[in-house]
């Protein structure tokens, strides 16, 4: 028999009053940290997320120390104290660089999406970035652009953020929480993000119910969440998580930081993706349905949807009927598949069949 394993569904900012409620039991938890202080603490490195609350509730706490480790400022939550502490594990072939992920190379589509993004970013935003290409055109061109007082709360800190703060776009000045502080629940990226977090009191690491609580990234004006989606249907439901019943990815903090973002003042979220995909034999497929594929997961429901994102352009779904959302997000999907698209909106009874000129 094979082995399975089951994905437990969440909204990212959750996690840790999972553990603090016990409604996931720890037994034995085991982390890599940095080499114990002065003071007698255990620095995590790089990714607070939900590691405190697991020491707190497990029976049992190894750290297995690594000098290699960035230590990542709090922030709160960044680290556990010995006295917290069962077993130190000190093993010569543990000290290896920090994991690294290499940022995936930026294409016409990522470019063009991004520059569809940017237009809509003023001076002293507040971002959230996802991970992927798009989210490093992103980055490229407001490094290149004439944005100024940028901040950043996010859930992932990426090498894109890295690339505003060195063309010193980012400053924090405007924030309302962490004032000229990077907020951030955990880093992916390169070895010179890792050298970028170490020691720097430029950066705050919080745990995820901090990073993605609603009520926090709301209270930062011009918040800005940039996401991507695997496909969306034509009232707008957004799916990110799974193809069919294909699991992809999890939920993370998109639907936080989405809705975050759009209830702060003058605040956008974005839901961006390529207009197309391939599929596997090789043929062209719209990213853009009239329903989600059966079995598919929505992961950022309609009333929720602010802005949807292609290369096409960029159509804002707030206070717009069925029949506004159907004809803006069929205006942005790929050519080719308009005319399908019109069609079965029509079956659906979302597509006004009556105005011609409409479309388009």
């Amino acid at each position: 028999m094979g082995t399975f394993g089951f994905y437990v569904p969440s909204s990212f900012g959750q996690n840790p009053e999972w553990f603090r409620r016990a409604y996931r039991p720890v037994d034995i938890v085991m982390i890599q940290t940095r080499p114990m202080d002065k003071h007698g603490y255990f620095n995590f490195g790089p990714s607070a997320t939900f590691l405190r609350a697991c020491c707190e509730m497990a029976k049992t706490v190894v750290v297995e120390v690594n000098e290699k480790v960035p230590r990542a400022l709090g922030g709160r939550e960044e680290a556990v104290h010995i006295s917290d502490v069962d077993y130190i594990v000190e093993a010569p072939e543990a000290c290896v660089d920090y994991y690294e992920v290499k940022s995936p190379p930026i294409t016409a589509v990522d470019m063009k999406i991004a520059e569809y993004v940017v237009s809509e970013l003023e001076d002293g935003a507040c971002l959230q970035l996802g991970i992927g290409g798009m989210p490093n055109a992103v980055g490229k061109l407001i490094a290149q652009s004439d944005l100024k007082d940028l901040g950043i709360h996010t859930e992932m800190l990426c090498d894109a953020m890295l690339e505003m703060h060195r063309a010193g776009k980012v400053t924090g000045r405007r924030k309302t929480n962490g004032r000229g502080k990077i907020v951030y629940t955990f880093a992916l990226g390169s070895r010179e993000l890792y050298d970028f977090i170490d020691d720097n009191p430029a950066l705050a690491m919080f745990p995820v119910d901090y990073t993605n609580s609603l009520r926090v990234i709301s209270q930062n004006e011009r918040a800005v969440s940039i996401n991507s989606a695997i496909e969306v249907d034509l009232t707008g439901q957004v799916c990110s998580e799974s193809v069919g019943t294909k699991h992809i990815s999890g939920a993370g903090g998109q639907l936080e930081f989405h809705w975050g973002a759009y209830l702060s003042p003058g605040g956008k979220a974005f839901i961006c993706m390529g207009s197309t995909y391939e599929g596997k034999n090789g043929e062209v497929l719209s990213r853009i349905k009239p329903i989600i594929t059966p079995g598919g997961v929505v992961t950022t429901p309609r009333p929720t949807v602010n802005y949807l994102v292609t290369e096409y352009g960029k159509a804002n779904l707030k206070g717009k009927s069925t029949w506004e959302r159907a004809k803006a997000i069929i205006s942005i999907a790929h050519p080719d598949f308009r005319e399908e698209l019109i069609r079965e909106a029509a079956k659906l009874g979302i597509w006004k069949t009556s105005n011609k000129r409409d479309r388009s």
